[in-house]
């Protein structure tokens, strides 16, 4: 993302002596992200900060319990100039976040915070929805591709991998963080220890992902550690965490075996609440398993496509009756 315009903006925006971590708005705000969100909102921050000093101080350098309406208002025609809206109003949301911080601290009067988050939405249009759903015939190619006869050890723990993320629609650093004792195969649970925003939730995995996770328990062994481990060249299991980059190879890798066209992790979760809402499963539920922080985020993961709603109309009665 480029850099946007550059504001004029008083030397008092500048703070003139160190400030706790525990007591900085905008570091508290970051801690509180997750490990994937947080470069980006930084980079977010840095880029409101340099733009009210004119380019001479980033976040941690920046009093933000001193903005107040005009800077925040300046902030976001500024932004609006050069950048698309749904980026704008990112950016702003992460500005909101940060006062809010400021004012839990006690560090910004509650009239001047009001005032200064008082600022008007973007409107963002209509976009195509991001990533797809896979269908059925492409996630059996997919596993046909790991459970082939002859299977090798990595064949069995690519085929788990994929059960887990279709069968309980994991985020990728979910599934690396997964432990042996997190899979309870009586039940087929899952307990996601280390979720979005560091937090928990429990996920059960159908019958068949259960047993395919099975066979690779039963390669792996039942020594505590990573659920899913990586392996060496020839065979041998390496008992620790795998990289979300590894599952991102590993998909792409099977994918072209499979015949499937490019798909990423995230779009098995887009399938998982699909198929799941399709089934008829209400969307209170779905956004539990999915780990969503309310039903509209799940809403958006729908991908079930134009069949679906030409099906479900169909379940409206019309009286009719048929003329001689």
């Amino acid at each position: 993302m480029r850099d946007p315009p550059s504001v004029e903006a008083p030397h008092h925006l500048f703070l003139t002596e160190l400030v706790p971590l525990t007591l900085h708005p905008a570091a508290v705000y970051l801690s509180g992200l997750s490990e994937g969100s947080r470069p980006t909102m930084r980079h977010a921050l840095d880029a409101i900060a340099y733009l009210l000093t004119d380019g001479e101080c980033d976040a941690m350098n920046l009093d933000w319990a001193a903005l107040r309406y005009q800077h925040t208002a300046a902030v976001r025609a500024a932004l609006m100039q050069r950048l698309a809206p749904a980026t704008c109003e990112k950016m702003l949301c992460a500005l909101r976040r940060v006062l809010k911080e400021a004012r839990k601290l006690k560090l910004i009067e509650a009239e001047d915070y009001e005032a200064a988050i008082d600022l008007p939405r973007i409107d963002t249009p209509p976009r195509k929805l991001r990533g797809r759903a896979l269908k059925g015939d492409e996630i059996a190619a997919l596993m046909e591709a790991c459970q082939k006869e002859g299977a090798r050890t990595i064949d069995v723990r690519d085929a788990a991998l994929i059960a887990i993320l279709r069968g309980g629609g994991l985020r990728r650093n979910e599934v690396v963080n997964l432990e042996l004792k997190d899979f309870d195969s009586s039940t087929g649970a899952l307990e996601v220890h280390k979720a979005k925003r560091g937090a928990y939730r429990r996920v059960y995995l159908p019958t068949g992902a259960c047993a395919i996770v099975e066979q690779w328990l039963a390669i792996r062994g039942n020594a505590p550690g990573p659920l899913l481990c990586p392996i060496h060249r020839w065979g041998q299991v390496t008992l620790r965490p795998m990289t979300s980059d590894a599952v991102l190879r590993i998909l792409k890798r099977r994918a072209l075996q499979a015949g499937v066209d490019s798909f990423s992790a995230h779009d098995f979760r887009r399938t998982f609440c699909s198929d799941l809402l399709d089934a008829g499963v209400d969307i209170v539920t779905v956004q539990k398993l999915a780990g969503h922080t309310s039903p509209t985020v799940t809403a958006k993961y729908d991908r079930r496509g134009e069949e679906t709603k030409r099906r479900a109309v169909q379940n409206l009665e019309i009286p009719f009756k048929k003329r001689d």
